[in-house]
């Protein structure tokens, strides 16, 4: 039997459990790494899967599979190979700006590890600082992914189909925001 996707509306505990989840994970990584809570459960307000998505930063990825190991003590399961992030349409990047490393915990965590200053590691991060700004587009895309999984619940395939063309259009407007605001990836959330 197939998963179900389940969209669910916003809980005022997602970043509370991020900062709990964050605590041990951090006292794991280099010093110079960064960690952020990203993805939908990120954004104050958001319908989501209530799961919470954290995003590392390190300053070379080959450092990751190392990493996902000493993270693997905690409970995440470590995808084996570092694997590449979905490429907007429209857009031609050297792989290097989309390779990640990934683990994840019992389905209610995704641990997603990305080399700083990678296009791949600044699109959630201006995503989620954009929907937080924007309560319209934050609320359009809430009810995109609730009609998604009403729709598709048991195909993540045509979930993803959908969804990852949406965010690509939200970040494109995020990019005009980013540049309006003097937006820059922000500093560590924990």
């Amino acid at each position: 039997m197939s998963k179900v996707i389940t969209v669910v509306p916003p809980d005022p505990t997602w970043a509370a459990r991020f900062h709990a989840l964050a605590h041990p994970i951090r006292a794991a990584l280099p010093a110079d790494a960064q960690l952020h809570h990203i993805g939908s459960t990120a954004v104050p307000g958001l319908s989501a899967k209530d799961v919470i998505d954290l995003q590392i930063g390190l300053s070379d990825l080959n450092a990751a599979p190392a990493l996902l190991q000493t993270l693997a003590a905690l409970g995440y399961e470590p995808r084996p190979a570092v694997t590449a992030d979905h490429l907007p349409p429209g857009l031609t990047l050297p792989g290097a700006e989309l390779r990640k490393a990934y683990a994840s915990r019992a389905g209610q965590v995704h641990l997603h590890v990305r080399e700083v200053g990678r296009f791949n590691h600044r699109y959630p991060l201006l995503m989620r600082d954009f929907l937080r700004a924007a309560p319209a587009a934050a609320a359009a895309y809430g009810e995109v992914k609730v009609q998604l999984a009403r729709l598709h619940p048991r195909d993540v395939d045509a979930y993803y189909a959908v969804k990852d063309p949406v965010m690509d259009l939200i970040v494109a407007g995020a990019q005009e925001w980013a540049t309006r605001t003097g937006w820059r990836v922000p500093p560590s959330d924990a």
